[in-house]
């Protein structure tokens, strides 16, 4: 037996340090189930799968903002380095899992516009996500939230005494078996606000284990569709996952 990280190191040809970002960021496979833990004890003769992460789609750019189609399973703050531009900046950020649209200010000016934007809650966001079970009615989420970090993880919770006010509007799609395809809208800006709010709803997102998804999947199926900012509007084209689940 041999742990995973080492093991994927020994068969890519590639640093320690690497196989366990690569199992971490949750793009290792055996056969079709994701590896989880880097330190896991595997078989000396397992066999890795690699996913790749999709390219960067730039939607628009001009002299104060750049507005990106980010991947699933990429950090927000990766995307600087690919952008690599030393003058630029997020503007918000998005889950590793999810995709969708991602804003970067070209300017301090216009960086601390948007941030006081985003503050007075003048900016409108707009979500795509396939949930565990039946959706078939339009519902607000009205539940306030507190956030604790454990290690370098954020975990949300409901908590009616001491949460944050959090607003999501949920609206139905399209329904495929058990599952369903909803549009989100958030009118408040905390973290894992769209994930805990539907897990509330007994209907999880699906693919997030953390809040309650008994469904297994590559990621967590949210996309971030389209926002609007200080006169602009943006939409990201939905990746194949979204578009139709399976």
């Amino acid at each position: 037996m041999k742990k995973a990280y080492k093991l994927l190191a020994k068969q890519e040809g590639i640093s320690n340090k690497k196989a366990k970002e690569l199992i971490d960021r949750g793009l290792v496979y055996i056969l079709d189930r994701k590896v989880k833990i880097a330190r896991a004890e595997v078989s000396e003769d397992t066999r890795f799968r690699i996913d790749s992460i999709d390219n960067i789609d730039i939607i628009y750019e001009d002299d104060n903002i750049i507005a990106v189609n980010k991947p699933p399973l990429l950090d927000s703050y990766e995307i600087l380095d690919i952008i690599d531009d030393k003058d630029i900046e997020l503007i918000h950020r998005l889950d590793r899992d999810t995709s969708g649209v991602l804003l970067l200010a070209k300017n301090r000016a216009f960086l601390k516009e948007a941030i006081n934007a985003f503050r007075k809650k003048k900016v409108k966001k707009q979500y795509i996500a396939w949930i565990e079970g039946v959706f078939f009615e339009d519902i607000t989420i009205n539940a306030p939230i507190t956030t604790h970090k454990r290690g370098n993880k954020a975990f949300s919770k409901i908590d009616k005494k001491n949460g944050k006010p959090a607003i999501t509007v949920v609206t139905p799609i399209e329904i495929q078996g058990k599952k369903s395809k909803v549009a989100i809208e958030i009118k408040t800006g905390r973290t894992h606000q769209i994930r805990l709010h539907l897990s509330s709803i007994k209907h999880p997102i699906i693919g997030d284990e953390r809040y309650g998804s008994v469904t297994r999947s590559k990621r967590i199926l949210l996309h971030a569709k389209a926002i609007s900012i200080l006169g602009y509007e943006f939409e990201a084209k939905e990746p194949k996952d979204i578009i139709k689940y399976k």
